[in-house]
């Protein structure tokens, strides 16, 4: 018994020392392990002897549950900005400096277009009181960019956010008339309405085929090469935390106007939360659809769908119907606005904000000159007549061809240029152009592709002259490098085909032609 005691405590002694001799030696491996090597991964024995070292009795807990978790939740996948699943951006909040700044950049824009129209009706000029903004901001940034750079870029930069709101949240602008549609079309006989869906579609068309192959034959005249365009900043995606907020708002607003429908003094005021929240509510759902969802059901349908829906739910509860609802929606009354007023209001900032986007592409404007104004000279021209043309020879009534002619230009300016014309339908000129802009956002990749337009520049100068805003917006999102023709293109378009209609003979030659 002795001898084995003896015997056991050199052989304890020795391996405690081996223990310690052991730890000893692998400190630099823990510290290693702790920060891994920047060029190389750690190799087989040593991650082996670190996973053995983590459920030693010295271990620390802390680590062993480090890497559980880091086992249970998988490989760290980095995401850039476009591919995030908002999670993290709904989580982020903005600062009062950027709140601040976005209402003080916004507001002013608001301000001023309100000022010139005030001034323009004052005055009782006709033209576009929007575009005459924008054409005196384009040239205070022009003449800066001349005399002091450094001040046109410092206001460029103040109006930043102003620009990237109106850019984000630009379909919602367009909605207002396709969600009235049923009031506007309710006295548009039906052969009629099938007359106006054949020039859209074919008018629309030809459009697009006029631009293109004009842009083709002028850039083969000029041989400019193309250059790389300024980049475009893009607006942040929807949050989760915006989507629950419109939620609630929508909710308890349609409770409120249910209970007591002139709870806020009229029924369009008591109406306009609800409302508004189911248009934003309908755009951010329509804007998280599949791309494959999205070729058949727009954003912009599946907006006006969801303002519509709650527009007939409140009209089934309350036993008014719909028809007194939208008439809510869009009042044209600016004491008694509703949620499509409220919309719609934002169209004049809309346009002023052209003349960031085109200084911005100012290089670009002058190198390709002649490819993109002599095309959209040329498509505005054709647009405008072969509407005026085509209804004449199908027997459309004049009033309603008169109301759909600037169907290729945003709405903002189309309603602008029906205004010169008496007895015109406003609420049938926005919806012509609405499904116009749907109709190119739908098939204007495949038919350009029919058609062999390869360039960048003459797909761009192409789907802006044809289907505005909603084209521009289905082609950027896949074709990038055609993205600052489409801005350009659809500035200028809407520009010229204004201009060329403030014009008195230009008014009488399509008001002879429509007969």
């Amino acid at each position: 018994m002795a001898t084995a005691s003896l015997t056991h405590i050199p052989l304890l002694s020795i391996l405690r020392c081996q223990r310690s001799k052991l730890a000893f030696n692998n400190r630099p491996t823990l510290m290693a392990a702790r920060s891994p090597p920047r060029s190389t991964p750690l190799s087989a024995p040593r991650a082996k002897a670190a996973s053995l070292r983590f459920l030693s009795p010295s271990g620390s807990r802390p680590f062993l549950h480090s890497t559980e978790e880091a086992k249970s939740r998988g490989p760290l996948v980095p995401r850039s900005a476009g591919t995030d699943d908002g999670h993290t951006k709904s989580l982020a909040f903005p600062s009062v400096v950027e709140i601040l700044h976005l209402v003080v950049s916004l507001g002013t824009i608001l301000a001023a277009d309100k000022l010139l129209k005030q001034a323009f009706v004052a005055a009782a000029i006709k033209f576009p009181s929007a575009l005459f903004g924008m054409f005196c901001v384009f040239t205070v940034l022009t003449v800066l960019d001349y005399t002091a750079p450094a001040a046109a870029m410092g206001l460029m930069g103040f109006f930043e956010p102003a620009t990237l709101f109106i850019q984000r949240w630009l379909p919602l602008f367009y909605v207002p008339s396709l969600v009235v549609l049923p009031l506007a079309v309710r006295d548009v006989p039906a052969a009629s309405g099938l007359k106006i869906f054949f020039i859209v579609v074919g008018g629309w068309l030809a459009s697009l085929s006029v631009a293109g192959q004009t842009a083709i034959t002028v850039r083969k005249i000029v041989k400019t090469e193309l250059i790389p365009a300024e980049p475009m900043k893009k607006p942040p995606p929807f949050s989760n935390i915006e989507l629950w907020a419109w939620t609630g708002i929508f909710v308890s607003s349609f409770i409120l106007a249910y209970i007591n429908p002139t709870a806020l003094g009229t029924s369009a005021r008591t109406c306009l939360p609800f409302l508004l929240a189911a248009t934003v509510l309908g755009y951010m759902v329509g804007s998280g659809l599949p791309s494959n969802v999205k070729k058949v059901f727009h954003p912009i349908i599946c907006c006006a769908f969801a303002a519509d829906l709650a527009a007939v739910a409140y009209g089934y509860f309350s036993k008014c119907g719909i028809d007194p609802v939208l008439g809510d929606y869009l009042t044209k009354v600016s004491s008694n606005p509703g949620a499509g007023d409220i919309l719609m209001g934002f169209l004049g900032s809309v346009i002023i904000s052209f003349a960031f986007s085109m200084f911005k592409q100012r290089k670009l404007v002058r190198r390709h000159a002649a490819e993109i104004f002599s095309s959209v000279i040329f498509a505005s021209i054709f647009s405008l007549y072969s509407t005026a043309i085509i209804g004449r020879l199908i027997g459309l009534e004049p009033t309603l061809t008169i109301s759909i002619l600037p169907r290729c230009i945003t709405v903002a300016l189309a309603l602008s240029i029906v205004s010169f014309f008496e007895g015109a339908n406003s609420s049938l000129t926005a919806a012509v152009v609405v499904l116009t802009g749907l109709v190119g956002a739908n098939f204007v990749q495949a038919v350009m592709d029919k058609l062999r337009l390869d360039d960048p520049i003459a797909r761009g100068i192409a789907t802006a002259s044809s289907a505005h805003g909603l084209g521009t917006a289905a082609l950027s999102a896949k074709e990038p490098e055609a993205l600052p023709f489409c801005a350009i293109a659809y500035a200028l378009t809407g520009i010229f085909g204004s201009l060329i209609c403030s014009v008195p003979a230009v008014r009488q030659s399509l008001l002879f032609i429509v007969g």
